[in-house]
């Protein structure tokens, strides 16, 4: 039995998905998956991340972590995803990586990946469950299998029971409002665990 290969793609601004995707990242190695820590390119003009200190301190504490690449997708068993919600839909940043993915839709590359998705906003009814159906919606094009976490552990409940996917809030004080550490790392093993029934049927 060949261990999963995972990919945690995470966007931050102020740092919350970053941690979120830490978080995932242990999950997934306690589950036995290989994992790789991936960021999507930053779009915002320079100028303007400058302005912002926390978006200025964020980007300097990523910035050795490596950009997501069409490789990384097609090497992937399963991927997970973290990116703030914007205005009820997921980061521009985030949905110009999937757009430029279609080289690999049309091949047939992004087939059977296995996918659950994260995400964060500064009101607990700010867009966190559109943005991750929004997200979803683009998989179910890539023909993937969406493993949402549903109500499959007491953990979920802790962590405000978002069927979808681990959900935070970001207060003004820049930390999150709800606890939802380990129903990250539910959520990480969870999609390790399916991914590795899809790899052993697939061999």
């Amino acid at each position: 039995m060949s261990q999963v290969k995972l990919a945690v793609i995470f966007y931050t601004m102020g740092g919350t998905n970053y941690q979120l995707a830490k978080w995932a990242k242990e999950g997934a190695v306690e589950a036995g998956a290989e994992v790789r820590i991936l960021k999507v390119e930053e779009l915002a003009p320079q100028s303007v991340i400058e302005n912002n200190e926390k978006w200025k301190k964020t980007t300097e504490m990523i910035k050795d972590i490596p950009v997501a690449k069409s490789e990384d997708i097609e090497w992937a068993d399963g991927i997970i995803f973290s990116v703030p919600t914007r205005f009820g839909t997921m980061a521009s940043q985030l949905k110009q990586f999937l757009d430029t993915q279609g080289g690999l839709w049309a091949s047939g590359k992004t087939v059977n990946k296995v996918v659950s998705a994260m995400t964060s906003a500064q009101n607990p009814h700010g867009g966190q469950e559109a943005t991750l159906l929004s997200l979803y919606t683009s998989m179910m094009h890539w023909g993937a299998i969406i493993a949402a976490p549903g109500y499959s552990d007491p953990v979920l409940f802790k962590a405000g029971g978002n069927p979808y996917g681990t959900s935070v809030t970001v207060g003004q004080d820049d930390k999150m409002v709800e606890d939802v550490e380990a129903s990250v790392k539910y959520q990480a093993k969870r999609t390790v665990n399916v991914a590795q029934w899809v790899k052993n049927g697939q061999q």
